[in-house]
Parts: C-alpha cells; sequence; structure tokens
C-alpha cells in the first residue's frame, strides 16, 4: 500500500507540473484526462497532508502529556490526543479507499433497461415507478437522460423501456442496480386489498464509445417495419421501426420510438454496442471471478437483489442485508443513501481482496 502511495504521490507532482504548461490547453482531450486524473491525485495528496498534520500534532500531546506537571493540562492534552487518534484513523480510512485502483468504467455512460417480469399489470406498473425514481435521481444529479425505446400499456404502466442516463460517474452510482427487483403491495386493481408480489428485471450497461466495440457492417442483419403499441399519429403509418441482429451473438435490438428511421437505427445501435460491451466485459470479468464474487452482486440480472414492500414503506437490498423504512421517499428518487452503501461496501470488500 505504501509503496502505491508513494507512486501516486510522485505522478501527482508530475501533473501538478505539467498542467502549468500552456501549450496543454490547445490539446483538450490530453488537458482533460490529466484535470481528471490530476482532481483525483489531489483528494490522496490532501489526505496525505491532513494524516501528516495529525501525526505531528499527535506527537506534540504525546510530548505534553509526558512532560507537562499541571494535573489539569496533562488531562486535557489526553483528551485532545483521544480525539487526534479518532481523525488520524478515519483519514487513514479514506486514503485506503482512494489507493483502491478505480474501475475505469465507473465514469461512464449507461444504458438502463427495465423490464416488466412475473406480475402482469402489476410489474408493469412497478417498471413505470421504478423508472421514474432513477430519472428524478439522474435530475437531482443533473445528468441527463433519454428514452431510447419503450412499450407501454393501456393501464400506464411499462413493459419495457431502454433509456440512457449521461453525466459524472453514472456507472459508478448506478452498477449495481442490475438484477431482479421484487415489489410487495396491494395493486390499484385489485379490489380485495391482497397483497402481490411482482418482479421488474434491470439492466446497467455501459455505453461504449465506437473505438471500443469492433461492431462490421457484415455481422449485422437489419430490419425495418412499422411502429406498434401505443402511440401518436404515426404509430402503423410508416416503416420507421428498425431492428437489428447481431450475427455473432445473436443479440437482437428492436427501436421504434423516433418518427425517422435513421435516428431509430442510430439509438439501435448505441444499445447493440452496449450490450456488446458488457458481452465481452463479462468474459474479461470471469477470468477474475473469484476476486470479485464477494462483492455487492454479480451484476447477474436474474439475482434477486431487492425487496420494495409498500405496506410496511421498508425496502431491503439483499446483497448488503441493509433495511430502509423510507421506500415513499426513495420511489420520489431519494436514492442517495441506497447507492453510497452499496458502493461502500462495494469498496469494503475490494480493499478485504487487495489486501488478502
Amino acid at each position: 500500500m505504501n509503496e502505491r502511495l508513494n507512486s501516486l504521490l510522485k505522478r501527482y507532482k508530475e501533473i501538478s507540473v505539467l498542467i502549468q504548461d500552456p501549450e496543454l490547453v490547445k490539446n483538450q482531450n490530453k488537458y482533460r484526462d490529466l484535470m481528471k486524473e490530476y482532481s483525483h491525485l489531489d483528494e490522496i495528496a490532501a489526505a496525505q497532508e491532513e494524516i501528516d498534520g495529525f501525526s505531528g500534532q499527535i506527537e506534540d500531546a504525546k510530548s505534553l502529556i509526558a512532560g507537562e506537571k499541571d494535573p489539569d493540562m496533562r488531562e486535557l492534552a489526553r483528551e485532545e490526543l483521544k480525539e487526534l487518534e479518532t481523525r488520524v484513523k478515519d483519514a487513514q480510512d479514506r486514503l485506503k479507499f482512494l489507493l483502491i485502483p478505480r474501475d475505469p468504467l465507473d465514469e461512464k455512460n449507461i444504458i438502463m433497461e427495465i423490464r416488466a417480469g412475473t406480475g402482469g399489470d402489476e410489474a408493469a406498473l412497478f417498471a413505470a415507478d421504478l423508472f421514474r425514481m432513477y430519472s428524478r435521481f439522474a435530475e437531482t444529479r443533473g445528468w441527463k437522460f433519454e428514452i431510447m425505446n419503450s412499450n407501454e400499456t393501456e393501464l400506464g404502466g411499462i413493459k419495457e423501456i431502454v433509456f440512457s442516463i449521461s453525466g459524472g460517474n453514472v456507472y459508478e452510482n448506478l452498477r449495481y442496480e442490475s438484477g431482479v427487483h421484487r415489489v410487495q403491495r396491494v395493486p390499484a386493481t385489485e379490489a380485495s386489498g391482497r397483497i402481490h408480489t411482482s418482479a421488474v428485471t434491470v439492466a446497467v450497461l455501459p455505453e461504449a464509445d465506437e473505438t471500443e466495440v469492433n461492431i462490421r457492417p457484415e455481422d449485422l442483419r437489419i430490419d425495418v417495419m412499422r411502429a406498434g403499441g401505443p402511440g401518436g399519429q404515426c404509430v402503423n403509418t410508416t416503416d420507421s421501426a428498425v431492428r437489428i441482429t447481431h450475427l455473432p451473438s445473436g443479440i437482437v435490438v428492436h427501436c421504434q420510438d423516433e418518427k425517422s428511421q435513421i435516428k431509430n437505427k442510430a439509438k439501435a445501435m448505441r444499445i447493440l454496442r452496449a450490450r456488446v460491451y458488457e458481452l465481452e466485459e463479462a468474459k474479461a470479468a470471469s477470468e477474475r471471478a473469484e476476486a470479485r464474487k464477494n462483492q455487492v452482486g454479480s451484476g447477474d440480472r436474474s439475482e434477486r437483489i431487492r425487496t420494495y414492500n409498500f405496506p410496511q414503506n421498508r425496502l431491503t437490498d439483499h446483497r448488503i442485508n441493509l433495511t430502509l423504512y423510507k421506500l415513499d421517499l426513495i420511489m420520489q428518487g431519494d436514492v442517495a443513501e441506497l447507492f453510497d452503501a452499496l458502493k461502500l461496501s462495494a469498496r469494503e470488500e475490494l480493499l478485504r481482496a487487495t489486501a488478502s
């Protein structure tokens, strides 16, 4: 750990000099990458500086306790020493987290897919509720989101919706949402007041650039058709819907939300790139499966990760055994506490794996 710290602090000094070069600004991509790296290393340097400061104060307090004859002053010094030792431990813990190698995917934008599972109309209604929860959280973070494809029900539910979210560290915050979300509540359509259990599946895909995924035109089959389902005036009147099949993987993507066939094709290609990228990442991750197995969930969308119990206003995340009794607020987008707990648990597991 000390070796990594020294290496990063050395790199911090190098970048501190590099970013002062006025010529660097002419290369915006390099400048942006260096500033991003500098920002992270600056946190590490600040944490180490804080630790050094506390350590010096601890030595001063120990010297005062050893040499002071006034019992009241010694007692004050002891109290100060306890406080300093607590603060330096907190700073050291924070530094340990900062030294964990960052996942390069964390800064990526995402494509999120929500699909109604078991439960019929109630599952579709809950899928719509989850979409609102994520979109409201995105709004609080200043992130942008764009619906890429959707299939709504007549009751206002969603059978399936695919949308993108872009902004700062989107994947880092939402990567643990992949899996099965179970809901327990009395459906609006239930006259007898019985509690039903339904399920919705969520998939979170890091969005890939064209340079990151090699998709050859000859590997694609592209079909166009008329859009179907509930919609506006253009539905079923033009061949605007697009279906793209990636022959090597068998992945099929369908987009029909836009009136333009060109726009639907562009959106479908973004989704396809993300799914192919996820497939390639999954293969790479299998090589380090043991190291990741103990982390917060596997990202497997078949894994039941969470239960939303509306009668008890309770949310339980089964991976980290966290229960929150504020489901009403969570469904309005107040999910920062939940997401922070998931990130913290994942980092703690990774820290233990790194130390072992």
